[in-house]
Order: C-alpha cells, then structure tokens, then sequence
C-alpha cells in the first residue's frame, strides 16, 4: 500500500495591518517588520474568536506567532489556540527587531518560563527563530550598539573554526531548550527549534546542530537552488524541512499593496509557489503573512485576491494532488558536495566574522550553480542580494507614503518590470555538505565538489562513487598535499572518470557536465520514483506548470 503524505499547512500573523488580538496595544509599539519603521495599524483589531475563527476558513493546521517581549495576552493566547484545536509554532522575529536580545548576541529567545508554558499547553509544535543565517553574517541589521552576531562572535577566527564556533552555539541552544521541555515534563524533542532562511547558507550547520530548517521561497530567492540546498541538508542530517511561502519581495504591480515589498511577488506567481512548495513534500508549509491574504473591518474579515489564491490552493489543488512522497525521498540525479561556507555572494563576514580575509574556495559553489542552471543563476552569488538586481520596491518606497497604505491597486514601477522569477533549471539536484558519507551520497550520476574544506570520509566517499561508475568534478584546492598522485590527475577512474580543475567554468568542465544537465525549460526533482517537473508557463518564468510522473 502505497504511503500518502500532507504537510501541515500554517498562517503567519499580522505585521502591519491590525494589532495583535490578544496582545493589543502592546503590538502597536513595537517595529513589526525589518523595515526600520513602527507602522501604525491599517485595520481595526479583530477579536481573538474573530481571528481564530479567520485562521479555520483559511484552512490552517496552525498559527505561527511571533512572540511580543512584553508578552501581554501570552497566556490568554496559548490557551486560546489550544481550545480552538489548532497548533502553534512561536516566533522570534519581533525580539530580533526589538530585543531584549541574549547577551552578546542580537538573537531574542523565548524566556525558559514561557517555553514550559507554551509546552504545558499540548499544542506548541516548534519555535521559529527568523532568519538566523541573516543576522549571524549581517549582525548590525537591527542591534547598533556594537556588533553582536545571532549566534556569537567570530571573529580572529579561520573560516573552519567560525563554522564551528556556531555551530557548537546552536548545538548548545538547542540542549538548553530540550533541557527546559524535560524539566517541564514535556518529551525533548515536541518543540523543535527551525531556521527559517532567507539565503540559502548554514542550512547545513544548523541541521547538523539540531534545528530543523525553513527555506523561504519566493522573498528573493533563486528558488532551485534554496529548495535543493535545503532538501540536501533536511536529507543529510533527518531534519523535518518547512517550508515559508514569503509574501515579502522585491518587485510592485496591480495588486493589493500592504507596504513597500509586501506583497513583492503577484498573485500569480503566489499560487504556483504554493505548488511548488507543497509539491516538495515538506512537514509544513506555512504563508507569511495572513494580512495580505485578509483585510479586517468592523463587517469582519474579507480575503483579498491573494487569500483567494490560498483557498484555491488548500479547496483544490490539494485534494486533487495527494502526495505520495515526502521531502527526505529526495533521490538526485547530481549531486554538489560544497562546505558550508555563508557566503551568497557579499564575500565578507563570513559567519559574521568581520576580520577574515581567506575566502577559501567559497565563491565555487557559485560557479557550480552558474553552470548546472545552464547560465540561468548569476555565477556571482546565490540569491538577489548581490550586484546587478534593482528591486522595484525601492521606487515604491521612495513615492508612496506610509499613510497612503494600503493601495488596493498596487503600484506599477516606471519600468513596469519585474525582477523575481520562480523558474531555474536544474535537473535533478541536491545539495550535501563537506561532511557527507558514502551511504548518504547514494549513487548520483554526476558530483560537482567545490567550497573551502572537505573532509577525508567524505572525499573517499566521492573517491568510491567515481570508482563504481559516477562522474566526479572536484577543486583540486580541496585535494590533501598528501593525497595519491591519481587523484591529481583527470581521466578515467574505475567504472567512472575523476576530473580535477581549478574553475568549475572553464570549458573542458562545461563539456564534461553538458550530458548531465536536461532539458533547457525544464527543472526537475526526484522522490523516491514519482518525478516532478517544472516547466516556465509563462516566457520569463514567473508563473510555472507542474508534471508528475512516475517512474
């Protein structure tokens, strides 16, 4: 009998268009967004019965929270929730914005008490801490009165020792909060701790410290490469993997408009990265925010064109595509081995640490994804936060004032272009660390190593699958001083052939990873033998067509 799986599908909370239900005032306060400014509440509040009740006609498993440090109504809404028979995972991203942060760090945990509270409860299902790569690596985003990276200082450190330096914090983190659930009486494990990631870096580190992990597709994401680095990752380490649908993004047009970048993506380009989310098979697929897909009024709540897509999605597309797969059946075709360096392109602070200056190999992995997409991702970082991307939001913000919001049309920039595109092709990819077994690698056609450091199991894993038949490219910085002499040589090796080079762009490179990479209009994802296909419906790609098969 075949399996059948369904992620648990959440909704975020309001960030500028109502107060909090139960928090109140207390939410009007505060900065709600890492915009820089307090905004004022577009809507009127609605109760707390009035908004869970919202919450059910959206369909939501559950509601994430992102805890207000003053923690007013925090009782009255654990109980609330539970009474309503629906989970809630709780977040960080207000304390981040607004501290009190850990000392020495800019990261707001959730206070012991309140964890065992929240555990007592029976209905808390994780605590989400937002964007931790981010204020790791850019630690002055929201704490200026020195710089206090998420997970700790690293500087005067080499770019192995940074890594470790968080990761052995995020390890400790991770025990104290079990540690708290066990004093409490709660199993260890019932309230996981998840990143939630806007670039695609220290999926791994995290996963391998204890977290599950939360890539955020659309925002400003290259979206084949965040899904397969955190599908490698989840895969790599037995991590659930969310997945968070960003309604925040870069581009503007005729649609209802909150704030500048919210939303930053259409409609459109929202209802099929709700596919492509859910087709990835997650545990959870959660929208951020509920403001842009409902408006409030003394009538009550109405849902905007984007709350009608979500409905679209959860009446229809859902029943009518039943999953048979899940996330950690990814079975690639190629697979890149990079260590986890943090760098998506800004080639500075490497896990915050503002005095390293050897990059290593860590601007490889760009070149690999250049390559592999077919020219499609830049060959200069991993997501839009780098040279060459104007994001449409800027002039949004620049002539439209925050009173004027919300705009029930949107805004067209001059251009009346957009920048943020959901198709990348890629054929079949996923991504490990340097830290990979031979059992975890599996039996991929082709391997692409690159990054800064690689670790002895690992290479003689890679040595291993080239030997049984695999196509193995690898940086010859990564090979040790001591290695056999064989392995400094390109040719043919066992079954296969071991290829070394020193730019993954060069052209005898090109040729030799040519066969490998599929069609040009297609990407592709494999679990277990159901196949998912990715096709651009419409010419640049922002909206996509799906195809199952199996195989």
């Amino acid at each position: 009998m075949s399996m059948t799986h369904k992620p648990k599908l959440g909704i975020q909370g309001p960030v500028v268009a109502w107060q909090d239900s139960w928090a109140g005032d207390a939410s009007e306060h505060i900065m709600r967004t890492g915009t820089g400014n307090i905004c004022p509440s577009q809507d009127p509040k609605p109760e707390p019965e009035q908004f869970i009740q919202a919450l059910k006609e959206l369909d939501a498993d559950f509601y994430v929270h992102h805890v207000i440090p003053e923690m007013k109504g925090y009782s009255e809404l654990l109980t609330d929730i539970a009474d309503a028979g629906l989970d809630i995972c709780l977040g960080n991203e207000y304390g981040n914005i607004n501290g009190p942060w850990t000392e020495g760090t800019n990261r707001y945990d959730l206070p012991d008490k309140e964890i065992m509270q929240a555990a007592s409860s029976g209905r808390c299902i994780g605590l989400l801490y937002d964007e931790p790569e981010h204020l790791q690596i850019n630690a002055g985003q929201y704490r200026h009165d020195g710089w206090f990276p998420h997970w700790g200082s690293t500087d005067d450190r080499s770019l192995g020792e940074s890594r470790a330096k968080v990761e052995r914090s995020v390890q400790s983190h991770v025990q104290h909060v079990q540690n708290v659930l066990e004093q409490g009486g709660a199993s260890r494990t019932s309230m996981p701790l998840i990143a939630e990631h806007v670039f695609p870096t220290m999926f791994h580190t995290f996963a391998r410290a204890g977290m599950d992990i939360c890539p955020k597709i659309m925002k400003e994401s290259f979206q084949s490469l965040q899904l397969c680095t955190a599908l490698g990752a989840a895969k790599q380490y037995g991590r659930a993997l969310w997945i968070c649908a960003d309604l925040w993004g870069p581009d503007t047009g005729e649609w209802f408009t909150r704030f500048h970048g919210f939303p930053g993506h259409s409609p459109q380009e929202f209802a099929s990265a709700l596919r492509l989310g859910y087709l990835m098979g997650p545990s959870h697929l959660f929208v951020e925010n509920i403001d842009v897909l409902m408006r409030h009024s003394h009538l009550g709540f109405e849902t905007t064109e984007f709350g009608d897509v979500w409905k679209e999605f959860t009446h229809k597309f859902i029943p009518e595509h039943t999953l048979s797969w899940h996330h950690s059946q990814a079975n690639p075709d190629i697979v890149i081995i990079h260590s986890d360096d943090s760098n998506y392109g800004q080639n500075e602070r490497l896990f915050g640490n503002r005095s390293l200056t050897d990059l290593g190999g860590s601007m490889s992995v760009f070149h690999i994804w250049h390559l592999l997409s077919r020219g499609a991702i830049p060959a200069h970082g991993s997501c839009m936060h780098i040279p060459g991307y104007d994001f449409p939001r800027h002039e949004l913000k620049s002539n439209i004032a925050y009173e004027q919001f919300p705009l029930e049309q949107g805004y067209v920039s001059s251009n009346k272009k957009k920048i943020h595109p959901l198709f990348y092709p890629v054929r079949n990819v996923i991504a490990f660390d340097d830290q990979v077994s031979a059992d975890q690698l599996g039996s991929p056609k082709l391997i692409m190593v690159g990054g800064s450091s690689l670790s002895v199991e690992t290479l003689l894993a890679v040595v291993k699958r080239a030997e049984d038949g695999g196509v193995v490219v690898i940086a010859e910085w990564l090979l040790p001083q001591d290695c056999p002499v064989k392995l400094r040589k390109s040719g043919k090796m066992g079954l296969g052939s071991w290829n070394v080079t020193n730019h993954f762009l060069d052209e005898r490179i090109q040729e030799i990873v040519e066969p490998f990479l599929g069609e040009e209009r297609c990407w592709i994802q494999r679990f277990g033998t159901t196949e998912v296909r990715m096709y651009p419906k419409d010419k640049d790609g922002y909206t996509l067509d799906f195809e199952i098969t199996a195989l």
